[in-house]
């Protein structure tokens, strides 16, 4: 084993009685992805032997283990436009256009954010071992807006962390079908898979988790509502499911909403015309706020809408205006 590569601890008295894998982690080297790597690949040694991750140390055992290279992703970079918004060492800030699918999954294989990513960056550091972008959130294919990656294994540990504690402000505009009810709600039904539809999320799922989702009216036109929503868990889905759940399916959602055929349906042919208009889920991600994963400080973006909702908004001004005069 190279000398540069090798790491050797002496386990003292107050390590005695600690898993192997926490006693790693606890040394600020090495990252849980990365130690989880080594330990599985056998490349951590306790007294001379290999050990598993849970083992027990006592005061005088000496752990060796090997820093390794993070392996190349099998993902195909490809040169594919992004607006990046933010860029450091260790995150960067991208305002996702509607129409990219996040990450490669069955029957998106390229043309994937992560793809992108992985031509425009030349200084990831590896994400549990490999070489790729932290994606630490996601937004649905037609949902467009701002979103964080993490370049390092460190910074996507801590910003995965700050998610899971609920403590990422999350802003969404989104154009709904309905003249809301007062200037303000809340819906807090838990969300998980549709008893029926794998495919969909739902309100009445015997699995359901917590879910918690705010809104406020930013402007009405009528029948269709602008709305703010912030939400402080982020369950797949979520916007979409607790707004239909309420009555208020967002305009050009044809999962949850059946928007298409609320459209189709509309007898005022300006307003009708307007709607079609949006071919995709008219949800945008407009803030996200968070602490830097290394430096602390609080940091906040904002996206503006993007054209085709800007449009959209413009022409329902211009609508309203003229019916009330």
């Amino acid at each position: 084993m190279p000398e540069e590569e090798r790491i050797e601890f002496l386990v003292t008295d107050e390590g005695e009685g600690t898993r192997l894998d926490i006693f790693l982690s606890k040394r600020d080297l090495l990252t849980r992805s990365q130690i989880k790597r080594i330990i599985d690949e056998g490349l951590v040694w306790l007294n001379g032997k290999h050990a598993k991750p849970a083992t027990r140390l006592k005061d005088g055992d000496i752990v060796v283990a090997m820093k390794v290279e993070p392996k190349e992703s099998t993902l195909v970079p490809e040169d594919i436009p992004l607006d990046i918004v933010y860029e450091d060492s260790s995150i960067l800030l991208v305002d996702k256009s509607a129409g990219m699918v996040v990450h490669p999954a069955v029957g998106n294989y390229s043309g994937t954010l992560v793809n992108a990513l992985l031509f425009y960056c030349d200084d990831l550091s590896g994400i549990g071992g490999v070489k790729r972008p932290g994606i630490v959130h996601r937004l649905d294919k037609n949902t467009s807006g701002i979103m964080i990656v993490a370049k390092t294994d460190e910074a996507h540990v801590d910003l995965s962390r700050q998610f899971k504690n609920h403590t990422v402000k999350k802003v969404y505009r989104t154009l709904v079908h309905g003249d809301v009810k007062g200037e303000e709600g809340i819906a807090e039904l838990p969300i998980g898979r549709h008893p029926k539809d794998r495919k969909k999320m739902s309100t009445r799922s015997r699995n359901g988790k917590p879910a918690l989702t705010r809104w406020k009216v930013a402007r009405r036109f009528g029948g269709i509502t602008l709305l703010e929503v912030q939400i402080e868990t982020g369950r797949t889905h979520q916007i979409r499911v607790h707004l239909n759940t309420e009555g208020y399916s967002v305009v050009g959602d044809d999962v949850y909403g059946n928007s298409r055929k609320r459209i189709n349906t509309i007898g005022d042919t300006v307003l009708r015309g307007v709607l079609q208009k949006m071919k995709r889920q008219a949800l945008h991600a407009s803030v996200i706020g968070f602490h830097h994963p290394v430096a602390g400080s609080y940091m906040e973006f904002t996206s503006p809408l993007p054209a085709d909702m800007a449009d959209l908004c413009r022409e329902l001004e211009r609508l309203t205006n003229s019916v009330l005069s």
